[in-house]
């Protein structure tokens, strides 16, 4: 389904800071309607499955929180291609 919705060079790391894990992911989205390909996402059953037996593994920052959403967004401020 990530393919599918357009996500390529997906990875997720892990990092402990001050004895607490946390999660980073990385990927790059080359499709032309992401709020679209979100949906279409969150509509697949398998998707919910997956969701549904991780969510509660993760624990949001503030902000992310805040808006209802597990994942905090973030603002890419270099990039070398």
């Amino acid at each position: 389904m990530l393919k599918e919705c357009h996500i390529r060079n997906f990875s997720i790391h892990e990092c402990e800071i001050e004895g607490k894990l946390y999660l980073f992911a990385y990927l790059e989205y080359t499709g032309q309607d992401y709020e679209a390909d979100m949906k279409k996402m969150a509509a697949d059953s398998e998707t919910q499955r997956w969701w549904k037996e991780t969510d509660p593994c993760q624990s949001p920052l503030p902000p992310a929180a805040a808006q209802g959403k597990i994942w905090a967004d973030t603002r890419e401020v270099y990039f070398l291609r």
